[in-house]
């Protein structure tokens, strides 16, 4: 099958349609769960497991689905993430250094055929620093830059569908956590991402805008170990250009997502998500997201 798809690149439709993929992966570069940015003490460690399984059949460019057109039958992504978090006290603030390794596997399935991609992607370094840290209201604000490094695994002749990117790109947040209630928290984020040039995106070189994002997580707290969370995201920009090109697949895009978080000891937190798309002005829509999160304290 690989030899079959090699080969069908050499078609103009479908490598437009593997150009028209790249909106499916540039969504919110790093997607924020509730209570990221309440910051922990100095000392701490967290160990994070992430499994992500997505399923999209809907391509959409201009706000207009175009999936018959491309010839476009399943996206499927399954991807998991280990992350380690450590909290330092640096002049009185508390910063977290930390580092992302992703790995998985991306499936798309055509009507030419299917092509997949798996292993490790890009490393993802940084931390969040946090200008403000109120224990006793419970409010806090950081903000986020985390570097991603172009050494996952990448095979040119398949475009969009990899793992690895063949790009660096500095992500940026800014993040701020307050009380409303007793039982009911506000986190809200805001994302900016700059991206390098990839000068092999199909023997073609692929420049992209920079890209802003939303994220919004209203939490209930269920008892002292649960908590309930609905979550919107919003992303605009990032359009992408091919040899100079101008692809106009500039994003527009909302998702929402529902978590449930429980700690089943006291260092040990299990986090169940479920989503999906509301409205895509560029790229697929999400037909089901399902998260697993599995975070150890140490």
């Amino acid at each position: 099958m690989k030899n079959h798809f090699v080969t069908s690149l050499t078609a103009s439709s479908l490598i437009s349609t593997l150009f028209l993929l790249a909106p499916a992966s540039h969504a919110a570069q790093v997607a924020t769960d509730a209570g990221d940015y309440a910051p922990l003490p100095a000392g701490i460690d967290l160990g994070i497991l992430y499994l992500q399984h997505t399923t999209h059949d809907e391509l959409y460019s201009s706000g207009q689905e175009i999936s018959d057109l491309a010839g476009i039958e399943k996206l499927k992504t399954d991807i998991g993430l280990v992350r380690w978090v450590h909290y330092i006290d640096v002049g009185g603030y508390i910063l977290d250094p930390q580092i992302i390794i992703p790995f998985g596997k991306v499936t798309l399935e055509t009507t030419g055929g299917t092509v997949s991609s798996s292993g490790v992607g890009d490393p993802i370094a940084g931390g969040t620093l946090w200008l403000h840290n109120d224990t006793k209201t419970k409010r806090a604000f950081g903000i986020t830059a985390l570097a991603s490094l172009p050494l996952g695994q990448y095979d040119a002749e398949k475009g969009a569908v990899n793992i690895g990117e063949n790009r660096w790109k500095l992500i940026t947040q800014a993040g701020y956590v307050t009380p409303l209630t007793n039982t009911l928290s506000l986190d809200l984020i805001a994302e900016y991402t700059f991206f390098g040039d990839n000068d092999d995106f199909g023997g073609l070189k692929k420049e992209q805008d920079d890209q802003y994002g939303i994220q919004a997580h209203l939490s209930k707290a269920l008892s002292p170990n649960t908590k309930a969370v609905l979550t919107y995201y919003h992303d605009f920009g990032g359009e992408t250009r091919l040899n100079g090109v101008d692809q106009d697949d500039e994003l527009d895009n909302n998702r929402w997502q529902a978590s449930l978080q429980h700690f089943i000891t006291p260092d040990m937190q299990l986090q169940f998500q479920y989503g999906r798309s509301i409205d895509v002005e560029n790229g697929f829509a999400e037909n089901d997201r399902f998260n697993f999160r599995f975070v150890k304290v140490f």
